[in-house]
């Protein structure tokens, strides 16, 4: 038992009523029933990793440990939270404490989440994948299984308000079957990229109306949302820029 944990999911249940938030989850059984895994999940919104626990809690009420930028740890408020519930703080500037602690929680029998694309896809289809969750299991000697989230990014995502009241908004959250990471991680992480991608497209296919112009639609479908290649531009000039004012502050501060 978990008290906090258990609090935190009644509460978050509770605040989807409110919203009305309709849940569609299709492939439950394939999370597995007691061991560790990693849950890979696209990332469309800032809300994801509270959506997809419910394929594990609905399995036997488990519970994910998910990694998370560690500014999120630092917050006053989400920081307790975040900790209580033993999420992992991910610091980009030390990476291999996060790495570790992951996998032993892994090794603990724990499930662990991760975004493999590690940043939000501002085109909504599935960015290029880091390898770590390929490896990460492998150490560990457990699956990977593929998490995929559709309409979370209607509720808060990169670039827009968020929309937090009564909105009726569907969510529909598909998961696959597990990944044998076994094999090489380059391979593995291409299975894994080629499987949520198929998994993406199953839950848009039954998903709809697409309104036109719509910012939650991507261009593939006739949305306002920008193309893969256009977000992937937009993502390294914003990094870009955030390394300038890095460097800027660094000088400043040697200058001092």
């Amino acid at each position: 038992m978990e008290p906090v944990y258990d609090t935190v999911i009644t509460l978050a249940r509770s605040l989807w009523a409110v919203e009305g938030l309709k849940f569609t989850i299709s492939g439950v059984e394939n999370v597995p029933k007691s061991g560790g895994a990693v849950i890979a999940v696209n990332h469309t919104g800032y809300l994801d990793f509270t959506y997809a626990g419910l394929p594990a809690f609905l399995q036997g009420k488990r519970k994910v440990r998910f990694m998370a930028k560690k500014e999120v740890f630092d917050n006053k408020i989400s920081g307790p939270i975040m900790r209580s519930l033993r999420h992992i703080p991910v610091d980009r500037g030390a990476g291999a404490d996060s790495y570790r602690a992951a996998v032993d929680y892994l090794r603990d029998g724990e499930l662990v989440g991760v975004y493999p694309e590690a940043t939000i896809s501002r085109s909504f289809e599935v960015k290029a994948f880091k390898s770590g969750a390929a490896r990460m299991a492998q150490e560990a000697g457990v699956p990977i299984v593929p998490t995929v989230i559709w309409g979370a990014q209607r509720v808060w995502t990169k670039g827009h308000p968020k929309r937090l009241g009564r909105t009726n908004i569907p969510i529909s959250i598909g998961v696959g079957k597990p990944i044998d990471a076994s094999g090489d991680p380059a391979e593995v992480t291409a299975e894994l990229h080629t499987v949520m991608s198929g998994l993406l497209l199953d839950l848009q296919a039954t998903y709809g109306p697409y309104p036109p112009g719509e910012f939650w639609v991507p261009a593939r479908l006739g949305g306002g949302a920008p193309t893969l290649d256009e977000a992937n531009r937009m993502d390294a000039e914003e990094q870009a820029e955030k390394a300038a004012k890095r460097a800027a502050k660094e000088a400043e501060g040697h200058s001092s």
